[in-house]
């Protein structure tokens, strides 16, 4: 039997403001163990917590970026469960009135730019628990509670993504967003996103979903399309053997490759929600609501549609392009001068500037690399004043220094020789070295052209201009 995979995303990101949801600890990764606390996000008796209103600023960004209603007027509520890492032995979250729901997400789905529109069911906020520390080194489990109090935006797509595929690119599209409008750092090195996975199978045809599992513990985007892929395979072949599938929650062990049982999969009812006593209702203003929708920048799918159709780069530039927002914005810049054509400078930044910054860690920020400069060293390439190779070689100099491409060709004695009577002694100098080459050519051996033109580039140290040199040695082979 054919089946059918159905997945479904719940996105925890950590947003980046500077204090707590509900104190004024400090929001910070890093920082020494269980120093970012106070009595509010350690849950003691007889605190009152106070919401920090940058967290539904940023909440209500992220409802518009994906194209949610925004609830004007909602509540926060309590969701009660005991773990070691939460102190107050419940969370406060958001229950049946979200700040944000009903949206939905275009994802770039191939290399030719089709979408698929996922749905969002609801994006809420909720405060972070702490963290578990288990070593080699001692009995027992630590807790730091620094990340207590921390926010998180949770949000929830609706069950319409049908493969590992489709759901890697609908994390990639949410990740890029929180980046684009400047509300999470994203890092999953740090914990700053993570997603829980929900996964059930149907024979295909059927309408009715399956039974739905859960899956923690996901903190990679390449860990979810390894988790999903295994689910799905351990579900058919519990029903290809007439078992049947439960509803549960299961951690995800990345390292082995495989989850296992955690418990059965709690309810809503099971978590005993009620409204939270200890916090005001939050109630938005309509300006302020369509003052932050008039505040985002251009989303990244629609940046990377509009690369591909203006452009005319292909989606895999445009995606990395678009990936890295420094980049992007330095090869618009570059673009706008005018002076060299948007494939070449993508070639580029997309190449051997990209190659440059990641040997040394740094962003193009941090460097001198300018788009005035990159684009001068292109047009010496394409006036044929330099090779692409002692293009390399000019850039080296020019994105740690305040030289100028020109500066460094004239230092350096990269220009490319372009006088023929100088090009052509060398094309004979070299063809006369390899007689063979000349039958060779004849009996339709063409490849050979490109081995002369090479010997006569080494032999020229690199400063024969090549186009030149191809058509002499071609001139002189056809008249032998």
């Amino acid at each position: 039997m054919e089946y059918e995979i159905i997945v479904g995303l719940e996105v925890h990101a950590e947003l980046s403001t500077k204090t707590k949801i509900y104190c004024g600890c400090r929001n910070e990764f890093g920082s020494e163990v269980n120093s970012n606390c106070c009595p509010i996000c350690l849950g003691m008796p007889g605190t009152l917590p106070t919401l920090n209103e940058k967290v539904v600023e940023y909440a209500v960004k992220m409802g518009h970026a994906t194209n949610c209603s925004i609830n004007r007027i909602c509540k926060q509520d309590r969701k009660n469960y005991f773990y070691p890492d939460l102190p107050k032995a419940y969370q406060i979250s958001q229950f049946d009135i979200p700040l944000c729901e009903n949206g939905y997400l275009d994802v770039i789905i191939d290399e030719s730019g089709a979408t698929k529109r996922i749905g969002v069911t609801r994006i809420h906020i909720e405060e972070d628990a702490g963290k578990l520390i288990h070593d080699d080194s001692f009995a027992g489990s630590l807790v730091d509670f620094n990340r207590c109090g921390v926010p998180l935006i949770e949000i929830v797509s609706e069950p319409d993504i049908r493969s590992s595929a489709e759901a890697k690119a609908y994390l990639d599209t949410v990740k890029s967003i929180l980046q684009y409008i400047d509300i999470s750092d994203c890092k999953m090195q740090e914990g700053s996103i993570r997603c829980d996975v929900n996964v059930s199978v149907r024979p295909v045809g059927q309408k009715e979903f399956g039974t739905r599992v859960e899956m923690k513990n996901v903190n990679s985007f390449s860990g979810a399309v390894r988790a999903i892929e295994y689910e799905a395979k351990r579900q058919i072949e519990v029903l290809e053997n007439g078992g049947t599938i439960t509803q549960e929650t299961r951690r995800w062990d990345d390292p082995n490759g495989c989850n296992v049982l955690l418990r059965s999969k709690e309810d809503a009812h099971d978590y005993r929600y009620f409204p939270e006593p200890d916090l005001l209702t939050i109630v938005l203003e309509q300006e302020f609501v369509d003052q932050l929708k008039a505040e985002l920048p251009e989303l990244p799918n629609k940046k990377i549609k509009r690369y591909m159709a203006q452009y005319s780069l292909p989606h895999f530039d445009s995606n990395l392009l678009v990936e890295n927002m420094s980049t992007g914005r330095f090869f618009e810049e570059c673009v706008e001068l005018g002076m060299c054509q948007p494939k070449l400078i993508s070639n580029w930044l997309l190449g051997d500037v990209t190659r440059i910054l990641r040997e040394k860690n740094i962003e193009i920020t941090e460097s001198k690399l300018t788009p005035k400069k990159l684009a001068d060293m292109i047009v010496l390439i394409d006036q044929g004043t330099i090779s692409n190779t002692a293009g390399k070689t000019v850039l080296e100099e020019i994105i740690f220094s305040d030289k100028q491409p020109k500066e460094v060709v004239d230092e350096k004695g990269l220009a490319q020789v372009s006088d023929t009577s100088v090009l052509e002694k060398l094309a004979n100098d070299i063809i006369d070295a390899n007689p063979k080459t000349v039958d060779d050519y004849k009996g339709g051996k063409t490849n050979v052209i490109g081995f002369l033109v090479g010997q006569c580039m080494r032999q020229s140290k690199g400063q024969g201009n090549p186009a030149i040199l191809k058509d002499i040695i071609l001139k002189i082979i056809e008249s032998k």
